[in-house]
């Protein structure tokens, strides 16, 4: 699945638009490098967000295309 799709169904970032400006702007990395929007994501990895002097780490759990608003906490594990 592409990084901006998963930013958005994960609902990390509400838009999928403002998760492909996020990583053209060089605001989001994958394991350590940065990524494009069209990265493809995959179990394991560590997704480094930006969002102004806040930053956000997480470990990606699980891929799926739609999930519900009460689950979308489970595709992914929040790292210190």
């Amino acid at each position: 699945m592409r990084l901006d799709k998963f930013l958005k169904v994960s609902r990390i970032i509400k838009r999928r638009t403002v998760a492909n400006e996020a990583c053209d702007n060089a605001h989001v990395t994958v394991n350590g490098r940065p990524a494009k929007a069209s990265y493809d994501v995959k179990e394991n990895d560590i997704v480094e967000i930006t969002f102004g002097t806040r930053t956000l780490k997480i470990r990606v759990l699980d891929i799926k295309e739609h999930v519900l608003k009460e689950e979308a906490s489970s595709l992914y594990e929040v790292i210190t």
